[in-house]
């Protein structure tokens, strides 16, 4: 780690010592950089710090156990979650059979499937289901079982087993945090099986995340960006990523594509 960032990680820990959060701008302020520059400093931090929405804090405290809410998150970077998923959706053929994500990153990219002649989307996601589920030329593999509401997602004992008789060409996965070392994390356990499945069985794994998401941790790893074929995210993240590999033809590093 670079002195200057060190130094910088030590005056936030400082500031945190006490317990408590800290925003984002203030952190900034208090090191004298920009809002970006905290982040890749968190990122590069080995996991101690964490945010939580823009908000900084120690990654054990107790106190903050992070929840998930999807209501609130439709409204959260609208525009850049429709930038991206234009960009993913270019990665989408004719005749594909699709495994879409949870949450509401990938929403937008569901409303660009009217526009193909015919396509399978397998998920596990209500909202998804419920987007497509009108469309004609998409037929729909719903996999349910106990439903949980602040995820609008299902959990099932045999969902893996259900995703690995599939044959799936593309998997677009969205996720809460990425870490460069710590890797791929969401809220809930009940997604890390379906993601991995998902993950495992895909042609091609793709996944979509905006600025928000880096640098962050959350409960529940379920990747390495290795196990990526494809990360669409917006230009900071991108070249971030980009700089933290040796060389772009570095083996078993996902192309970076910035939306």
């Amino acid at each position: 780690m670079r002195g200057r960032s060190a130094i910088r990680l030590a005056r936030l820990q400082q500031a945190l010592a006490g317990g408590g959060t800290l925003r984002l701008a203030d952190a900034a302020r208090l090191c004298g950089v920009s809002e970006m520059t905290i982040r890749r400093d968190v990122a590069a931090s080995g996991g101690t710090m964490t945010f939580l929405g823009g908000w900084l804090m120690m990654a054990r405290d107790p106190q903050f156990a992070p929840l998930y809410n999807l209501d609130e998150q439709k409204g959260s970077h609208p525009l850049a979650k429709q930038r991206l998923c234009q960009r993913a959706a270019g990665f989408i053929d004719d005749g594909d059979s699709l495994f879409i994500d949870c949450g509401t990153t990938l929403m937008p990219l569901v409303g660009t499937l009217d526009a193909f002649d015919q396509l399978t989307v397998v998920t596990y996601a209500l909202n998804v289901a419920n987007a497509v589920s009108h469309l004609p030329n998409v037929r729909l593999v719903l996999l349910g079982g106990l439903f949980h509401a602040s995820s609008s997602s299902f959990e099932s004992d045999a969902m893996a087993a259900s995703i690995r008789r599939l044959g799936i060409n593309k998997a677009f996965i969205s996720a809460a945090g990425i870490h460069p070392e710590k890797g791929v994390s969401c809220f809930h356990f009940h997604e890390v099986v379906p993601k991995q499945a998902a993950i495992d069985s895909a042609g091609q794994r793709i996944l979509v995340t905006d600025d928000s998401k880096f640098g962050v941790i959350r409960p529940a790893f379920f990747a390495s960006l290795d196990q990526f074929d494809i990360i669409v995210t917006d230009a900071e993240t991108g070249q971030h990523l980009q700089d933290a590999r040796p060389t772009p033809e570095e083996a078993g590093a996902p192309r970076v594509m910035i939306a």
